[in-house]
């Protein structure tokens, strides 16, 4: 442990060098369009930049345990999703324990994810495609950001409670998915929000529907699943944390407070991203979402 002074001293120096914010998925996915924005209002704010570094693999876990594992200093965040929830119960054998070795800043949004297809698949509603689905068991792939990943279980959910037979390609991250179904190579996909709505609205996807419980306002036309589907939804919180080591790193968090507070008053009072990330949620319902 820290003297009180020294302590106090790190925190009023903090930070001094530039922070690394690992992104556990590849460029052009909704972590990653979140981070960037984000980052950029806090290397403006702190004076120091803030380096997103991408670092793919095993749906988040690579790099979750390349950030849990680096030095806890403070010079490391990690970007936190809901596939770090799921991985805890998905993989048995994690080389690292989420809740144990992390230690969390803020909530920056509520993330909605969005069921899309194709334009050339002959389904322009969520009832034609369940209705198409059921005379093709089997025969219809929808790609995934993923294994474990929020979209991945968004489609699992969908093949739950109406029982249709759909197939699941995981990719590396949402970009790679993307392009594959653009080029109609895939025809369906279970995406987060942020990555995919510039091609909803350029009319490159077509969205049959998003997993919040209702209509959301960055797109007002696009019906919610459960209108087709009583009861279904499917949303998840992120956020962004740093490692912990036996409270050495809560001078270095004390001063995040305020300041991630701001991130999301910025981009909630105009942000050119704002309605693609979603709204913001606090730290404290980051934190209980992910041990709930």
């Amino acid at each position: 442990m820290l003297p009180a002074s020294a302590m106090s001293a790190q925190a009023d120096k903090y930070p001094s060098r530039p922070v690394h914010w690992i992104v556990s998925f590849p460029a052009g996915g909704a972590n990653d369009i979140v981070a960037r924005v984000i980052g950029q209002y806090l290397s403006n704010y702190f004076g120091e930049q803030f380096v997103i570094e991408n670092r793919a693999g095993a749906g988040g876990n690579v790099g979750m345990e390349s950030a849990l594992k680096s030095a806890p200093d403070g010079y490391t965040i990690a970007f936190v999703g809901p596939n770090n929830a799921i991985s805890a119960t998905l993989y048995p054998r994690l080389p690292f324990d989420f809740l144990r070795d992390s230690d969390p800043i803020a909530g920056v949004m509520q993330l909605t994810n969005v069921m899309e297809v194709h334009p050339s698949l002959p389904t322009k509603t969520l009832a034609e495609f369940i209705a198409y689905a059921k005379a093709n068991p089997g025969k219809i792939n929808f790609a995934s950001p993923g294994v474990g990943t929020s979209p991945h279980l968004s489609g699992e959910l969908l093949k739950v409670m109406t029982g249709i037979d759909i197939v699941n390609v995981p990719y590396r991250g949402a970009a790679p998915a993307i392009t594959d179904v653009l080029a109609g190579r895939v025809p369906a996909l279970f995406d987060n929000l942020p990555s995919s709505i510039a091609h909803i609205r350029n009319g490159e996807l077509r969205p049959l529907g998003v997993t919040a419980a209702k209509r959301i306002r960055a797109l007002p036309d696009v019906p919610a699943i459960a209108e087709t589907v009583p009861g279904y939804e499917a949303q998840s919180s992120s956020g962004f944390g740093l490692g912990r080591s036996d409270g050495a790193i809560a001078p270095c968090r004390a001063r995040w407070r305020p300041d991630a507070d701001g991130a999301r008053r910025v981009r909630k009072a105009g942000n050119r991203r704002d309605q693609e990330v979603g709204q913001g949620d606090p730290g404290r319902q980051y934190q209980s979402g992910i041990e709930a």
